[in-house]
């Protein structure tokens, strides 16, 4: 597709800088002579790649480098984004103390009995990439909403609470953006995303905390290095 070849050439050479503003649609077919269907095909197509993102009701944009992530390594957010040489912000949106029904029962609180719900949004650069809903049972950490959320929660749940985390559960599926989730990322509804479920155990079994991240599909790249133990490698190397 000619329009989208053009495009990607001019992000990869450069020309193209990340978070440029691309023309609108309209100026792209007058300075084109394209049909107007024609050029959101190519636009979707980049989009699907990763190489330009949709702002709602502002326009298009070239996504920078995708962030690195590395679910099996003991690193918040905040850390893993400054080691990459970005900027990581953190924003809460809202906090409540309320019963949450059975969705209560992910921190092992009776459905009636209430629950923190933290809603936060994280930002690289300026740019909004995830939103999450974090819930966490008020018997570990009573109080918890007298401190400052823009940061890591973990460390607020161990340094004041002696709350510790040796466990992380991590389940990762493709999702699409929409209400909430949407609104607070600047998404138009139905934009690509990845769904990130975290449930963090202390040592006696108990969840710590219980955690829904709603990624931008264009801003984060899992990485997961895996080395074989030598156990492994002589049966593998035994095997016909």
């Amino acid at each position: 597709m000619a329009m989208r070849d053009q495009i990607a050439r001019r992000i990869t050479t450069g020309e193209l800088l990340p978070g440029a503003r691309l023309p609108s649609e309209r100026q792209m077919q007058d300075g084109a002579g394209i049909a107007r269907g024609t050029i959101r095909e190519a636009l979707f197509q980049l989009e699907a790649e990763g190489l330009i993102y949709r702002r709602d009701r502002s326009g298009w944009y070239v996504c920078s480098a995708p962030v690195v992530y590395d679910p099996t390594r003991w690193a918040g957010f905040m850390t893993y984004v400054a080691e990459q040489g970005r900027r990581p912000q953190t924003r809460t949106l809202s906090t409540a103390e309320t019963p949450l029904g059975e969705a209560a029962r992910h921190v092992g609180v009776h459905p009636e009995d209430p629950v923190y719900l933290i809603i936060r949004r994280r930002l690289i650069d300026d740019r909004p990439v995830l939103v999450e809903r974090i819930m966490v049972n008020p018997a570990l950490a009573p109080g918890l909403f007298q401190h400052s959320l823009d940061g890591s929660l973990t460390q607020i749940l161990r340094t004041v609470y002696g709350v510790e985390v040796v466990r992380n559960q991590v389940d990762m599926r493709p999702c699409a953006l929409v209400g909430a989730e949407a609104t607070a990322l600047e998404a138009k509804p139905g934009t690509p995303g990845l769904k990130v479920v975290r449930s963090s155990f202390d040592a006696a079994g108990r969840v710590v905390e219980y955690d829904e991240e709603y990624w931008r599909h264009d801003a984060v790249r899992i990485h997961v290095d895996i080395e074989v133990a030598p156990e492994v490698q002589a049966r593998v190397s035994a095997a016909p």
